[in-house]
């Protein structure tokens, strides 16, 4: 019987191997929905939020403001900036081109 011991070590060492394969493949599967799943969330999400306006939650247009894309709401007016739209539009001019700049911004 020292030949079936082999064999008996064969098949459990390959079943070991089977197991932590598809062991590993459920936990490939799983990573790979739960990623889809926060994409559809961050997509949903972006969906309800993109281009509202954080006060009031109307709708938001993009103008050109001297060559910026600004975002101005609809409804209440607000004005949105991104991220370095301010300083291109109003800190690097002299003290003149900043109030008429304020006044363009402003509609006056």
């Amino acid at each position: 019987m020292p030949g079936n011991t082999r064999e008996d070590e064969w098949f459990q060492r390959n079943e070991r191997e089977m197991l932590e394969a598809a062991k590993q493949e459920r936990l490939k599967r799983q990573a790979e929905k739960e990623a889809a799943e926060k994409e559809a969330e961050r997509k949903r999400l972006k969906d309800l939020h993109f281009m509202k306006c954080p006060k009031c939650g109307h709708d938001m247009k993009t103008e050109s403001l001297e060559g910026v894309e600004i975002d101005r709401c609809t409804f209440c007016e607000g004005i949105y900036f991104d991220a370095g739209e301010i300083e291109e539009l109003y800190l690097k001019r002299d003290i003149g081109a900043r109030q008429s700049f304020i006044r363009r911004l402003l509609r006056i």
